[in-house]
C-alpha cells in the first residue's frame, strides 16, 4: 500500500501545491521585493496550508538565490524571546552552540546581523512568541520574516503599540479553508506520491475530505492512518470508506498527541494541570495557583493567558465563563 511514507507525513512539502497559486505568488513577491528584508503575515484557519506554503516558497527561493538561508521557529515550543532567537540562529546554521553555552540573546542577534547571506525566518504560531524576539528580528536589516497565525486581528490587539504598528504595515497573505473538492485534489496528490493509487477508493478520499471539513492537516492524518490500517491488515487490500470510518478516532489522537509534543515547558504545565482532572473543569484561580506552585520560574499572568489562548486554538482545551468565573477543561 505505502510506496513512499514521506508523502503522508505531517511535515512533507509536496513538489506541487494545489489551489494556492495566488498566495504562493503573492508571498514570493513580498519576500523578494527590494532584494529581501520584507515582512509578510500569513493568516488563515488551521489546516489551510499557512506553514506549508511558507516553507514551499522559501525552499524555492533557496534553490534560486545564491547565499540565501532560511529557518523555522515554532512558537508553540520556542516562545520566549531567548528560545525563539536561539532557535532562529540554529535554524539558520549560525550557532548550534548558543543554547548549550547559555549566551544572552544579544549574541544571537549579533550572529544574524553579522551574516552576509540573505536570511528569512518563519515565525509559526507567532501570537505565542514573546514580542521582544519579533521586534529584535524586525529591526535587523536584510532579513525577511514570515509571521504565521490563525487570527491576525486578535494577534495585532495583543501587541504593544510599537509592535502593532510595524506588523500592521507588513504585507498580508490570507488563506481560506479548503473546499471538499480541493481537499480531494490534495489527497489524490499525496496518494500519487506515496501510495498504490489503484488500491485507494475515490469514495474513500471524498469521505476523508468531508470529515476533515476544510482542514488539510486532518485529511492527511486520515489518509496516513487509513493507509497504515490497510498495510497492517492481512485480509484487506484496498483503502475504502469502511477503512476511513475505522480510523477517524486514531487520526484525531495522532493530531492531538503531535500538538501536545510541540508544547513548550510552561504551556505543557498549564495543559497538564487541566488535563489531569479527568475531564472535570478547573477554575482560573485554581489553575494559576497550581501553576505557580509547580513552575520553577513562573511566567507573568498576561503570558499565561496568551499560552491558554494558544491551547484553545489547538483544540487541546476549552473554556467557559469570564473573569473569576472562567473555568477550563480538556477539549472533549
Amino acid at each position: 500500500m505505502i510506496t513512499d511514507a514521506r508523502a503522508v507525513r505531517p511535515g512533507f512539502i509536496p513538489r506541487d501545491l494545489h489551489h494556492r497559486d495566488a498566495q504562493i505568488t503573492h508571498l514570493s513577491s513580498v519576500l523578494t521585493h527590494g532584494f529581501f528584508g520584507e515582512t509578510a503575515c500569513v493568516f488563515g484557519p488551521s489546516g489551510a496550508g499557512k506553514t506549508t506554503i511558507s516553507k514551499y516558497v522559501l525552499s524555492d527561493l533557496e534553490r534560486e538565490w545564491l547565499g540565501m538561508r532560511w529557518g523555522y521557529v515554532n512558537g508553540m515550543s520556542d516562545n520566549s524571546a531567548a528560545a525563539a532567537l536561539h532557535r532562529a540562529v540554529r535554524e539558520l546554521g549560525l550557532g548550534a552552540d548558543l543554547r548549550r553555552r547559555g549566551e544572552p540573546t544579544s549574541v544571537a542577534v549579533d550572529r544574524i546581523r553579522e551574516c552576509d547571506d540573505h536570511l528569512a525566518i518563519v515565525l509559526d504560531e507567532v501570537s505565542v512568541i514573546d514580542e521582544r524576539a519579533l521586534l529584535a528580528l524586525n529591526d535587523l536589516p536584510d532579513i525577511s520574516l514570515v509571521c504565521i497565525t490563525i487570527d491576525g486581528d486578535d494577534w495585532y490587539e495583543s501587541l504593544s503599540e510599537q509592535a502593532e504598528s510595524r506588523m500592521r504595515s507588513a504585507e498580508t497573505v490570507r488563506l481560506e479553508a479548503y473546499s471538499q473538492s480541493e481537499l480531494v485534489d490534495i489527497l489524490e496528490s499525496r496518494v500519487s506520491h506515496g501510495l498504490l493509487a489503484d488500491r485507494v477508493s475515490g469514495a474513500a478520499l471524498s469521505r476523508m475530505a468531508a470529515i476533515a471539513d476544510g482542514d488539510a492537516r486532518r485529511a492527511i492524518a486520515l489518509l496516513r492512518r487509513a493507509a497504515q490500517a490497510v498495510e497492517q491488515t492481512d485480509d484487506e487490500d484496498e483503502l475504502t470508506i469502511d477503512t476511513v470510518e475505522r480510523v477517524v478516532d486514531d487520526a484525531e489522537t495522532d493530531i492531538r498527541e503531535r500538538r501536545i509534543r510541540s508544547l513548550g515547558t510552561h504551556q505543557r504545565l498549564l495543559f497538564s494541570i487541566i488535563d489531569e482532572r479527568d475531564g472535570e473543569s478547573v477554575s482560573s484561580e485554581t489553575l494559576h495557583t497550581e501553576y505557580e506552585k509547580r513552575a520553577a520560574d513562573p511566567k507573568a499572568r498576561s503570558t499565561r493567558r496568551r499560552y491558554l489562548k494558544s491551547l484553545r486554538r489547538y483544540n487541546l482545551i476549552e473554556a467557559s465563563g469570564n473573569g473569576r468565573g472562567r473555568v477550563y477543561r480538556p477539549q472533549s
